[in-house]
């Protein structure tokens, strides 16, 4: 039964504590925790050093998961990622060591330095939650999600992600610069590593399955269904895009619109919840066309302007 009090009680807990590190982020904070209860992941495209990986590390600290960051670069081998067959001498027989990506939380730096081998190690374990290994399956612990960070100015030494493991992400996002009020607040605080290690978790993973068993039962109407299709309809039509949004975009959308009005504190889905997660879910997942000049993230929000909103019956 759809209890939404848990919802906004289970936001409240980690933005509070993820807060303490990362200041005046609070709408990213709101997305990753949505792509958590949807089981999704994250792609964070932005500047180095505007604390991704900080931001991360506090995230896995609240919802009491482990944390492993890959660097990726040019020469990483997807057994770097996956883990290894050794073989012990004083056993006699092969064991398994397990690679980084078996954390709950996974930071995949700057995962366009890597190859498109490498980088397609990846999307198993995304989709699947397993790794295999030379024949052997293993299934990763649970909560599991890969939060994958790219460098949006450079390309030097770089191999764009391909279509299909970008569509793979629930999200792509961007932390940003903070407010100058903001950043003199963090230059004046105690040291940032003091303040992680004091973070403990503050919810439980009992709590998580629960959000996530519950919150297709968050109600939307059959107006709210149209309206979401005419989005996903237009990006398809769209002369300016080569490629529109997929079932899988689609379908990410009206999960995350169902999430957002949850932890909203509501029970049922309304325009703003689908406009509020149009751009996050369906911008990495278009395609513009040659010779367009618009980015994808602007192409959604002009949308959002023209697709007519259902109005409520009077």
């Amino acid at each position: 039964m759809l209890n939404v009090k848990l919802f906004t009680d289970f936001r409240n807990r980690i933005s509070e504590n993820c807060g303490r590190i990362i200041v005046g982020k609070e709408d990213v904070i709101d997305e990753i925790i949505i792509c958590l209860i949807a089981g999704g992941h994250v792609l964070l495209e932005d500047l180095p050093g505007t604390g991704k990986t900080m931001l991360l590390r506090a995230f896995s600290k609240s919802i009491g998961g482990t944390f492993r960051r890959i660097q990726f670069t040019p020469d990483l081998l997807p057994s770097d990622m996956t883990g290894i067959n050794f073989y012990d001498q004083k056993q006699g027989e092969f064991i398994f060591r397990k690679g980084p990506l078996f954390a709950n939380v996974v930071l995949a730096d700057e995962i366009n330095r890597a190859v498109p081998r490498s980088q397609s190690a990846l999307l198993e374990v995304m989709e699947e939650h397993q790794i295999s290994v030379d024949g052997m399956t293993y299934p990763v612990e649970m909560p599991y999600i890969v939060m994958a960070t790219q460098n949006p100015i450079e390309s030097h030494g770089t191999f764009p992600l391909p279509e299909a493991q970008l569509d793979r992400f629930f999200m792509k996002l961007s932390l940003g610069y903070m407010e100058r009020d903001e950043e003199i607040s963090v230059l004046r605080r105690p040291d940032t590593a003091a303040l992680l290690s004091g973070l403990s978790a503050v919810v439980s993973r009992d709590e998580l399955e629960i959000l996530q068993r519950t919150f297709p039962e968050v109600q939307a109407s059959a107006d709210i269904d149209a309206y979401l299709m005419d989005l996903i309809e237009y990006t398809r039509k769209s002369p300016v895009l080569s490629s529109g949004g997929s079932v899988r975009a689609s379908l990410a959308l009206y999960k995350a619109a169902k999430i957002r009005a949850a932890i909203s504190g509501r029970s049922f889905v309304i325009p703003e919840d689908i406009k509020q997660e149009a751009v996050p879910v369906l911008s990495h997942r278009i395609l513009m066309a040659q010779g367009s000049h618009l980015m994808p993230e602007q192409f959604v929000r002009n949308m959002l302007e023209e697709v007519p909103v259902p109005l409520e019956k009077i």
